[in-house]
């Protein structure tokens, strides 16, 4: 009894609303800047080029300073990060409204992204630091993961509707959700939250490694289809030499960045690969989706973003079905059956032809959704699973960036392939492109449900030994 009053001291239901609202804001900011690009370029006379780093610089920012953001958390306190990086967001959000010019426009983005880095690791970390492991944390981790999902889905609706007033609102609106959001933040977020105690500082050599390591890593996957080989080379053996340099100061450091022992974590390694795997067929066929529907089917935004609606799903079935499921099936079953109708949403829409109907679609849209449902949450929980309290603002973090990084690669693949395979502009030709790019989304989601696969013995085994002791 006393446990239950301290878990719903420190961790109430309208906290648990604040920290939602955050990861709902994020979600939904980043969907709606897509829909609102060709307006954009439109007022601001941006190239092609120019436009796309709209997008890159958000990736960048959130992926290269994740891990720094997460650890940042753990070491100075989640509270405070979560308040001064929401407020940063705020500003820079609202900055990126104000914009006349693009270089303007891609540094609120960037910096927009470094404030949802740091802000988003901080809050994931106050809740798994509040609720011990189990069916609770688990369930509070669920509704977690189908906001940020819901923000992600609703965006796309939301962001074709405000673009037809003014994209300006696309970048004004999250300023008043995040507004509101800091004004319950302040009050319900406990000031008890206490930063770990290190006699040795911060590790300011690992943060600056690590973090040119994600920039250029990023940098390079983001780039590769509008640069040269050689270009691309150098960025990714520059990334490689700041990692180097990032392990060998973690090994001797008296109070390292990161733990090198926490990647001796099962569990925790297949969840990022498998975040990777997901972000990136997802934002891969979310991308060639959305250029079939506008570029070749001709349709609006606001209709392609209701066409899309149907992946929406997942906030329905992520607080509802999937809690049931890994209670009923276990984390790892749930995250396979997930990766499993991803595969075959994505294979499914391999048959899209000059005049689909929507009727056609709607089964890889809603098994897209479902899919969604079943994995983003259950990553979350395989990934913070066993975790020590005070390195939870790291996995956070770890997982936060290799879902960023999962989907700066997906897109940039499916961009490569969807160009190389694209002959000339006639309808046929965008056509077999955009199929050719589908077995980008379509291998990611395969590759992901082997990888996954290497978990359901050892789940089995544990589900096994539970049984023998509930029975006991």
């Amino acid at each position: 009894m006393k446990t239950d009053r301290t878990l719903n001291c420190k961790l109430s239901w309208g906290l648990l609303f604040v920290l939602c609202g955050a990861i709902f804001l994020e979600g939904i900011d980043v969907s709606m800047m897509g829909v609102a690009l060709p307006s954009i370029r439109a007022e601001l006379g941006m190239s092609t080029s120019a436009l796309s780093w709209v997008i890159s610089a958000y990736v960048l920012g959130y992926g290269g300073f994740m891990l720094l953001g997460g650890r940042a958390a753990d070491l100075l306190g989640r509270r405070r990060m979560f308040l001064i990086w929401l407020f940063v967001f705020l500003v820079f959000s609202g900055l990126g409204g104000f914009a006349t010019e693009g270089w303007i426009l891609i540094l609120a983005r960037f910096v927009t992204g470094v404030a949802a880095a740091f802000m988003t690791p901080a809050g994931l970390s106050i809740i798994t630091t509040s609720i011990p492991e189990g069916p609770k944390r688990n369930k509070a981790l669920l509704v977690y993961a189908g906001t940020a999902a819901a923000g992600f889905s609703l965006g796309l609706v939301t962001g074709g509707l405000l673009t037809t007033i003014n994209w300006r609102w696309v970048f004004f609106a999250p300023v008043i959700l995040a507004f509101i959001i800091l004004l319950a933040a302040i009050r319900l977020i406990p000031k008890s939250d206490r930063p770990a105690r290190s006699s040795h500082g911060f590790d300011l050599g690992g943060a600056i490694c690590i973090t040119g390591t994600m920039l250029l890593l990023v940098l390079a996957v983001v780039q590769a289809p509008d640069v040269g080989w050689g270009w691309t080379a150098g960025m990714l053996a520059g990334g490689l030499i700041f990692l180097f340099l990032f392990v060998m100061i973690e090994r001797h450091s008296a109070s390292p960045l990161m733990r090198l022992g926490i990647l001796r974590s099962a569990s925790l390694v297949r969840a990022n690969l498998g975040a990777m795997l997901f972000a990136g067929s997802f934002f891969a066929f979310q991308f060639i989706a959305v250029l079939y529907l506008q570029e070749l089917r001709g349709w609006s935004s606001f209709e392609t973003g209701l066409a899309l609606l149907a992946v929406g799903v997942d906030a329905v079935l992520a607080p509802t079905l999937t809690p049931w499921l890994v209670r009923r099936f276990g984390n790892v079953r749930v995250i396979f059956g997930g990766f499993c109708l991803a595969a075959i949403s994505y294979f499914l829409f391999l048959g899209i032809d000059l005049d689909w109907s929507y009727a056609a679609m709607f089964p890889t849209m809603i098994l897209t959704g479902t899919a969604f449902a079943l994995t983003y949450g259950p990553l979350t929980i395989a990934a913070t699973d066993g975790i020590a309290e005070e390195e939870q603002g790291l996995a956070s973090g770890l997982l936060s960036t290799s879902f960023q990084f999962g989907a700066a690669l997906g897109l940039s693949l499916v961009t490569a392939v969807n160009i190389a395979a694209t002959r000339d502009g006639s309808s046929q030709a965008m056509l077999d492109g955009f199929r050719t790019a589908l077995i980008v989304p379509v291998a990611a989601a395969v590759i992901g449900v082997i990888i996954i696969s290497f978990g359901l013995h050892k789940q089995s085994i544990h589900h096994e030994n539970q049984a023998v002791n509930d029975q006991i």
